[in-house]
Order: C-alpha cells, then structure tokens, then sequence
C-alpha cells in the first residue's frame, strides 16, 4: 500500500488510517462530525495528495482534450479551470476530472486516484491520434485543500494573496508558507468554499505544517476522508464509483451541464442520443422522513414495494442531523418531492425526492 509524503504528520496527529485507492489514507482524525461541521464553520485542510495530476502539453494539447473530455476546453482562457468528464466509447465515463489551464498550451489534468493508471493508459491510447506531449506528474505533487469560510483569512497570511477576490474556478502560482511555485485554485469539494494547493512534494511538510500553525487563530482542524465524503454528499456532488461509472450514462447523472454538444468527442452519439431522448433512470437526492440511514446498494422501492432503483451514497448529514442520499431512480420517480422508500434491513424506510444540494 502507498503512503502519503505526510504520512508520519498524520500518524503523529492521531489519525484513524485506512485503505483507499491503494494509499493508506488518514479517515479521521477527531470524529467525521467535528470535522465536517469545523469546515463548514471555520476552516479545515485534507491531505488529498492520492488524487492524479497529469499534464498535457504543445500544439495537439487542445485537439486531445476536446476530444476525450466532455466539456468546451477551449473556452479556457490561462488561469481558468473547469469540471468535466472523460466519456468512454460506449456512453459511459471513464472518469469525471479537473482541468487547468496553466499556459497558452499547457493544462493539468486532476483525477481520482482509484482511476489513475486506467485513466493514463486510456488518455495515451487515445493520444496515438494526436501527438500531445502527456507527463504523469502525481508523485511530484502534494494536493492540500484548505476549505471553509475562515479559508481566504488563512490563506492571505500565509501567501499575501486575496484568494477572496480570486475568481471561482480559477489558478494562479505564488509562493505559499516560503514555498515556491505553489499553484493556488479556487475550487474544491466541500461547498464551504476555500482554495486547494498543488504543492511540489518536497515543499509539502512545510506548507501543511504552517496550515496548521499559523490557522490556530482560526479554528482550523485536519479532516479526514470520511468527512470529505459527508461534506460532497451534502452537496450533490458525484463520486466516482458511486454516482459515476464505465455503465452509467453521464445524461442519467445530470452531467448535461458540463456537456458540450457543439463538438466531436469519444461516445459522442451514445451521449446525444441521451440527451435527446431521455434514460430511463436518473440521479436524484432524497431525505429520510422516517429514522434511517441509507447506504450504497441498497434497494429503493415505491409505495407498493415495487423497485426503482438504488442508493449509490448515503450517510447521516452532520449539518441537518437526518439521513441523506443519492441515487438512481426510473425517471418516473425522479420528481422532487416523490415519495420513495429505502430497503433497510427488510423493512422499507419513507423518503422522499430532494432538490440538491442538501445545504447551501
């Protein structure tokens, strides 16, 4: 199993450890609750480092990337970045991502480090066409996100730069804690707001380290994984291998939105076909009304105990303290507002269809 560069910092802060995409991987640290509701209040930092980071480069860069992302890479100006996917051949995803553009021709890909070596070997075949200069450079990077309202506070001591002034889904280098040619980008994925840092790996302890120091007078706490996982559920957000999927239509996902469809790219007629004719399930979030908390595979089911899809994420939201979920569901059921029923322990749970996010 990998280890994170600051591996001895989590074990030394008490971290509950586990395995993740092949990486031990820090859980918690203080409890799921007083970590999730600390970025929501305050300011708390991930060590994310197992996410991938690749680099896609020179002339044919743009060609690649219109081509196998589903969103318009062109519209890019330097210092923009954008969420998107990376569809397959047959109208399913082989990963949803993060791309930067970092210079006239050069952007960085971020994706899920579960997807890392199937999303290189895929993104090289599929450069055979092109010719773009592609650089794996996830060991040389250490990602640390820095969330929450108190984010832009702490980032401002430790950098002099205004990140709040920072335009959302944008990138920029400075030096960071007396680290060089650290890139500051305002997205993340917690909905609490905040910056993530795209540290070069030497310079990871010493940045993290001042996080923590120099973010005391803010209340600031490391978080875990698993508070990470409460954090994007509250808000919507897919998680690959959950929501997302090589089978699951990114139309079905609600992903229309970061979709554009004026352009020749890998599945395009699978994913058009979809969004001209619908799929037969959908995405959607639901609430417990009655006491329950869902979980990934378990069956939901109507009123009559007929079957209608699935849970694909659930868990009990620490910011409204009942449980909450996503799934798929037939499109008939899919109304917000639609009361459902979750299959828990042979017994079905009410719910209902909720308008996402969760919080806001």
């Amino acid at each position: 199993m990998k280890q994170l560069a600051l591996h001895k910092h989590h074990s030394a802060l008490g971290a509950k450890m586990g395995a993740f995409a092949g990486f031990d991987m820090p859980l918690t640290y203080k409890g799921v609750k007083a970590e999730h509701m600390c970025v929501r209040e305050h300011v708390g930092v991930f060590d994310v480092s197992h996410m991938g980071e690749f680099m896609v480069s020179g002339d044919k860069a743009l060609d690649l990337l219109q081509h196998t992302t589903s969103n318009n890479v062109a519209a890019l100006a330097v210092g923009d970045a954008q969420y998107g996917y990376m569809p397959n051949a047959t109208g399913g995803v082989v990963d949803d991502l993060l791309i930067y553009r970092l210079d006239e021709n050069q952007y960085m890909l971020v994706v899920n480090a579960s997807n890392i070596d199937k999303d290189w070997n895929w993104l090289n075949e599929q450069n055979n066409a092109f010719g773009a200069t592609l650089t794996n450079a996830s060991a040389g990077i250490a990602l640390l996100a820095v969330q929450g309202p108190k984010a832009h506070d702490l980032m401002r001591e430790l950098s002099g730069v205004d990140t709040s002034s920072q335009k959302g889904f944008t990138i920029v280098q400075h030096t960071v804690a007396d680290a060089a040619d650290v890139w500051i980008a305002t997205t993340g994925y917690t909905g609490a707001g905040g910056v993530e840092l795209y540290v070069p790996t030497a310079q990871a302890a010493q940045v993290w380290e001042a996080l923590l120091t120099k973010g005391e007078a803010y209340h600031i706490q490391p978080v875990g994984l698993a508070a990470r996982d409460t954090l994007r559920l509250e808000m919507g957000y897919c998680l690959y291998g959950h929501e997302l999927s090589d089978t699951i239509s990114p139309i079905a996902a609600r992903l229309a939105w970061c979709t554009h469809f004026d352009k020749t790219f890998v599945g395009e007629e699978h994913i058009k076909k979809d969004k001209a004719e619908g799929t037969a399930q959908l995405r959607v979030g639901f609430t417990m009304i009655d006491r329950g908390i869902p979980r990934q595979g378990y069956e939901l089911v109507d009123a009559n105990g007929n079957s209608i899809g699935e849970v694909t994420s659930g868990t009990s939201s620490p910011s409204l303290g009942v449980g909450i979920g996503m799934g798929y569901v037939n499109s008939v059921n899919a109304k917000v507002g639609t009361e459902i029923f979750v299959r828990i322990r042979e017994k079905n749970i009410k719910a209902q269809i909720t308008r996402l996010p969760f919080v806001s």
